[in-house]
């Protein structure tokens, strides 16, 4: 029998908070070409976030650094129109070390989330994500007075109410777990219907307890758009076997009539470790079409179908730490 995945809202772990099972990514509304292959105009971007605040899509997902402040700024913009985050919404970000010279100290943190508060044009955060840990070493990160201790009195002083953890390779986001600070993950490009590098992660947060975000279904968009239209995977160029895989995906569902899309989009969002599931829009069309994806009607015998083409558990952005 063909079955789509719950829609229903729900608590996102040990934090409380409510999301929704869809969240709007926002990297490329920082109008990032050198990181997505493609810029994003202004009044676009504006009327995008518009139109996630009118639809059923609860999580607005930001950072720091996406376009070193661009994104939040537009975002900043229309919760000014609005009155500020509507009821209902939760608007998070990431806070980042300085894109020029790359401190990642404590008070670069501060530094950080005080600019996206006057950025968002907010009193306070609901939930900050320590973002990209892997550019500098643990230690330091992790030491007292560090970027964590420093998101943690933010948290006690009340500028904060949550802190999470967002970053790329998965065995460095596990140690950071297991500081038992974090309330929240977000795991991209790595678990995915063709990558499953981030399972360890999810099953670790999980038995923590932990809110679970899982970014990039659609590996920067290969598993949207197909390999023709789009030969990328987690921000570079896909290599032959990867494309070669994701044609083979895409021909099982087309023969059981299922969009690639809706299948990558419902493949993280099926998984019971999964809360929500980050999605990037630029367009605000893609709201109302996303939302349909993940209701399309996928039939049971799909999935050891596209099981059986197989995945890779290796990091799908080695090339940027190597």
């Amino acid at each position: 029998m063909p079955t789509s995945p719950d829609l229903s809202s729900r608590t996102f772990g040990k934090t409380g908070l409510i999301v929704s099972p869809l969240a709007m990514g926002c990297a490329p509304l920082g109008d990032m070409p050198e990181t997505f292959a493609y810029s994003v105009g202004d009044e676009r971007a504006l009327e995008t976030v518009r139109e996630v605040l009118r639809s059923a899509i609860k999580v607005i997902d930001t950072a720091a650094s996406y376009g070193d402040g661009e994104s939040e700024r537009r975002i900043g913009l229309v919760l000014k129109e609005m009155g500020g985050v509507p009821e209902g919404y939760l608007l998070d970000t990431k806070a980042d070390r300085d894109l020029k010279t790359g401190d990642f100290s404590g008070d670069q943190m501060r530094r950080s989330v005080e600019r996206s508060l006057r950025l968002l044009g907010v009193d306070r955060l609901a939930l900050v994500y320590l973002h990209d840990p892997e550019h500098a070493p643990f230690e330091e990160i992790a030491a007292p007075g560090g970027a964590v201790d420093t998101l943690c009195r933010l948290r006690d002083e009340g500028v904060i109410e949550h802190v999470g953890l967002a970053g790329g390779p998965t065995e460095l986001m596990m140690r950071y777990l297991e500081l038992g600070i974090f309330e929240a993950v977000i795991s991209h490009n790595r678990y995915t219907l063709i990558n499953r590098n981030g399972a360890p992660l999810l099953d670790l947060a999980t038995r923590m307890g932990l809110g679970v975000a899982n970014a990039a279904p659609y590996g920067s968009g290969i598993l949207a758009k197909g390999p023709d239209a789009y030969a990328r995977y987690a921000y570079q160029e896909a290599p032959a076997q990867l494309i070669e895989r994701v044609r083979r995906i895409q021909e099982i569902c087309g023969r059981h009539g299922v969009p690639l899309a809706a299948a990558a989009l419902q493949f993280s969002m099926r998984d019971p470790r999964v809360h929500t599931t980050i999605i990037g829009f630029t367009r605000p069309e893609r709201i109302q079409q996303t939302v349909d994806l993940a209701q399309h009607p996928i039939p049971d015998a799909l999935w050891p179908e596209l099981e059986a083409v197989g995945f890779d558990t290796g990091d799908p952005e080695l090339y940027r730490w190597q």
